[in-house]
């Protein structure tokens, strides 16, 4: 993998260390998350985030273990790095640290006090809530380690104050059991009780939301690290508390196997695709309804349109096809008037896409092209037949095939159901009502898709043989517009629209396009919308244009769509360059540079439109590191 490391010009500054974001995902939707400098700067930053029934219901429970060093002077030296109320940084650990890496996908951290060194490693078990935490001396000693343990128990996307009722908290000498929801153990546990007072987010106040939240200290660990090589280990978990992990050290070396094994079986060609892999894994996640997708951390659950644009690139470049497949088995089951349901953050089930079941289509197609897995194609071809009939005939939020065209239309006043789908108080930002470029792109692959599983299945396709020439011409005849581009939306309610925006690049980059790309196009394209960490999604010129993604969440949500680039973007650009055999490895190479700036090893969910095109959005987004390892495949 690549390596990713950084010294202590970047650990040592707030700004610098704190830009850099790792993750460490626990296979079933929660997730140990924080910064290089050690700064939380999110409230979604600690040790131990736990999903509940589904990943977009989770819980920060263990926040922070402050180290702090007793030297053989007995000088008492503090490790931790915090923001306070006031903007005050105290302590000031990250001035300490002499370098942090990711080893195997796995975060280190390593402190130098003189001549004393210590290291701290942190993973989790795959497969249930539960982290360890292992700090080493390297060099020097003997020194005394304790470990202020700072905890809570809330929904992530809040806070905790003083104002309420402190955490119930059951001690013991091995540690403490916080809300009966998850368990703290380590050496020589000392009980405190206190509210820590006025924790600040910075990433919180940027993003004009509640900064501020309290911790209560629940107590400390203690430690004698006589000789380098000797530890001090912490573990906590959820679940079932009496039923503890393995020991700390135990599980930092079963991870780390983990990870390698989860690259190797990707069988990478170099040392991005494998970063990518072992990226992408941290999406694929076993819930109690079976594997799922997170479209993106810290914040976002499963959705179906992420899970099914992101599938190749999660589970077919990374040989994970018997996942996958039960994935596809688990999402036909959710389809309802021919709409697959898309999941969202609420918790509930809401069918509010246009595109996410045309996606699910394209992602059976995939599934069985590259694995030959006919019998998946015979059993949910039902299914998919069903799926066309409703839209032909029509199903809800006005989504149906026009007569006149075979194209689909789409969308309500109120609504927005393509993948530009942001809201300012309630109203879409970019409605797109009408005959959208992409949603037909998807509309014509998919009728193809299916003919070619029902001739596979050696059975009938129904009226997507008839439906298919009439929207591949219709597609030909509408949506070319005399700009040099296509329209980005037909017969919406001001007529057709020729905004350039990348939606078009699906008509030329998926397997049954229903357009060949002209290069000239693709140049025009490339020239307006292209950054080194994808495409923009409106052109600088056009009306509207956002060059920054930041703000309060009206600003946000307002250049969501409107000129934020999306990495995600990047497959299809390939894809299309790829049909009149043009190679685009140096778009591919720029991405790679990403991997170390933002969420450490992986892509972003969005950027600024404008240079210098910083980050924004979700550090480590599905959609990005699928549809960028997919390019590199290509």
């Amino acid at each position: 993998m690549r390596r990713l490391a950084f010294g202590p010009q970047v650990c040592g500054s707030v700004d610098e260390g704190s830009a850099r974001e790792w993750l460490v995902p626990d296979g079933c939707g929660g997730y140990a998350m924080g910064t290089v400098s050690g700064l939380r700067t999110r409230r979604y930053h600690g040790l131990l985030i736990v999903a509940g029934n589904t990943p977009a219901t989770r819980h920060l429970g263990l926040a922070a273990l402050d180290p702090i060093v007793t030297l053989p002077s007995g000088a008492s030296v503090r490790l931790a790095t915090h923001e306070w109320s006031d903007g005050t940084i105290a302590p000031r650990g990250h001035e300490l640290l002499a370098g942090f890496e990711l080893v195997d996908g796995l975060p280190r951290w390593r402190w130098r006090i003189g001549d004393v060194v210590i290291e701290r490693e942190i993973a989790m078990v795959h497969g249930r809530p539960a982290v360890a935490v292992v700090h080493r001396l390297l060099t020097g000693g003997p020194v005394s380690l304790s470990l202020e343990t700072l905890v809570t128990w809330r929904d992530i996307h809040g806070e905790r104050t003083a104002g309420g009722p402190a955490p119930d908290i059951t001690a013991d000498e091995s540690g403490c059991v916080v809300e009966g929801a998850y368990r703290v153990r380590g050496p020589d546990f000392r009980t405190a009780g206190a509210w820590w007072r006025g924790v600040r987010h910075r990433a919180e106040a940027a993003r004009g939301l509640q900064p501020l939240e309290d911790l209560w200290y629940a107590g400390s660990f203690h430690a004698e690290l006589r000789q380098p090589g000797a530890t001090a280990e912490v573990s906590a978990w959820a679940g079932e508390l009496d039923d503890p992990p393995p020991g700390a050290a135990e599980v930092v070396a079963a991870a780390r196997l983990r990870n390698r094994a989860v690259v190797a079986a990707a069988q990478p060609a170099d040392d991005a695709q494998a970063t990518l892999a072992l990226a992408a894994d941290s999406f694929v996640v076993r819930t109690r309804a079976g594997v799922d997708v997170v479209a993106g951390y810290p914040w976002f659950g499963a959705w179906s349109r992420d899970t099914m644009l992101s599938y190749e690139g999660l589970f077919l470049t990374t040989n994970r096809s018997a996942e996958g497949r039960e994935l596809l088995t688990a999402y036909a089951a959710t389809l309802s008037e021919g709409m697959l349901a898309n999941t969202a953050d609420t918790g509930s089930v809401e069918y509010n896409t246009a595109d996410g079941t045309l996606w699910f289509l394209h992602a059976v197609g995939r599934h069985v092209a590259t694995t030959g897995d006919f019998d998946l194609a015979a059993e949910l071809l039902p299914a998919l037949l069903d799926v066309v009939d409703h839209h032909l005939k029509g199903t809800r939020y006005g989504i149906v095939a026009d007569p006149l065209d075979g194209l689909l239309r789409q969308g309500v006043p109120g609504e927005a159901l393509t993948w530009m789908d942001a809201r300012v108080d309630g109203v879409p930002v970019t409605p797109r009502m009408g005959k959208p470029v992409e949603v037909n792109a998807l509309w014509v692959n998919g009728l193809a898709t299916v003919i070619k599983l029902a001739w596979q299945a050696r059975t009938g396709a129904g009226a997507a043989v008839r439906a298919h020439p009439e929207a591949l011409a219709g597609f030909a005849r509408r949506f070319t517009a005399p700009t040099g581009w296509l329209y980005d939306v037909v017969d919406g309610p001001d007529g057709d629209d020729a905004t350039l925006r990348p939606n078009q690049l699906l008509a030329w980059s998926l397997p049954y396009a229903p357009l060949r790309p002209e290069p000239a196009t693709l140049q025009a394209i490339g020239s307006a919308l292209m950054t080194p960490l994808g495409l923009r999604s409106l052109a600088p010129h056009e009306p509207g244009y956002q060059g920054v993604h930041r703000g309060g969440s009206a600003a946000r949500d307002t250049a969501y769509h409107t000129g934020t680039v999306w990495p995600w973007l990047t497959g299809p650009f390939v894809a299309a360059w790829r049909r009149l055999g043009v190679s685009a490895d140096q778009t591919i190479s720029d991405a790679d540079d990403h991997l170390g700036e933002y969420g450490l090893g992986s892509v972003s969910e969005t950027a600024d439109g404008d240079a210098p095109h910083e980050a924004t959005g979700c550090p480590f987004q599905a959609w990005s590191v699928a549809e960028t390892l997919r390019a590199r495949r290509l």
